[in-house]
């Protein structure tokens, strides 16, 4: 049935201790809590691998004090994804190595957490791909790939 996370959480708790001092029902409660977030955990790490990020970058982890420009409120906005529902596009510009890229990454890895399915693609290599999936005759199967994904990150895309 694989229960893992159960597997873990009865081990540790055969370990330390807490066994013990937990009744049965405590004792349930408490697997099946740390299995949803063993589940939970594996969903998102298979999100952000899917995505392909080039950075590990986090929202919390956005630096708003250099003069980058970004505006904090509006970053907080994007990172509860509402704008994927709406289908709405964001366009991150701006100077070269004031971290365009990092905030985009920021944002797709907030929405991996969030269950959304995320791809991060270079421009010029995704559409370098997409004409040898031509030649291939994978195009169609590499299109509905990328129509399955509820965020699509183009990076370097205005070159």
């Amino acid at each position: 049935m694989k229960f893992q996370g159960i597997a873990i959480a009865f081990i540790t708790t055969l370990e330390d201790g807490r066994m013990v001092s937990m009744t049965v029902d405590e004792l349930v409660a408490f697997m099946v809590e740390l299995e949803w977030d063993y589940r939970n955990n594996r969903r998102i790490e298979r999100h952000i691998n899917q995505a392909r990020f080039c950075y590990k970058a986090n929202i919390e982890h956005l630096d708003f004090e250099t003069d980058r420009n970004l505006d904090k409120n509006q970053i907080m906005r994007f990172a509860d994804c509402n704008f994927i529902d709406k289908s709405e596009t964001i366009i991150i510009t701006g100077s070269t190595g004031i971290g365009k890229n990092y905030v985009a990454s920021a944002i797709g890895n907030q929405a991996c957490i969030l269950d959304y399915k995320v791809l991060y693609a270079n421009t010029t290599k995704l559409f370098a791909n997409r004409k040898m999936s031509k030649a291939d005759g994978s195009y169609i199967k590499e299109i509905a790939r990328i129509e399955k994904q509820d965020l699509l990150i183009l990076d370097d895309f205005g070159i």
